[in-house]
């Protein structure tokens, strides 16, 4: 996996992927940033919950449970001190399906954290991360 990160200008960057993806990054205002894009740090929060949920609804899918939406709510406590490091993540799933086994749900979620989602796993080597969920029924 290759990407590129090019500065555009103040704290402004412009991330590209070798799939052909780009996104703007930018600092806060109160470090040069104009606001123009996501903080770094949001974006790797955002990448971890991507990787969670996809792994979540796939797992779901393959246990034939009839999921038709996932959304991962993700906070995070940062450091007091630089580095400003996350301390605690916390990932709250609301899968909503028709008729959805909590079991399997629950089984999916465990999966993830704990085999394949490359990110959450790689975090929790420093983070303390922790996930729940809740189902809806389709129509709730």
């Amino acid at each position: 996996m290759k990407v590129r990160v090019k500065w555009i200008e103040g704290v402004a960057f412009m991330g590209e992927s070798e799939t052909g993806h780009a996104v703007v990054l930018d600092g806060a205002p109160e470090n040069g940033g104009r606001n123009i894009g996501m903080r770094p740090m949001e974006m790797l929060l955002i990448g971890m919950g991507a990787c969670t949920s996809f792994d979540v609804v796939t797992i779901l899918k393959k246990s034939r449970q009839a999921v038709v939406d996932c959304v991962a709510d993700v906070t995070a406590e940062r450091a007091d001190e630089v580095p400003k490091v996350f301390t605690k993540i916390h990932v709250h799933f609301v899968i909503t399906g028709d008729d959805l086994n909590e079991r399997q749900v629950a089984r999916a979620v465990a999966l993830s954290a704990e085999k394949y989602c490359s990110a959450s796993i790689m975090l929790s080597k420093s983070v303390v991360i922790t996930h729940d969920f809740e189902m809806k029924a389709v129509g709730a």
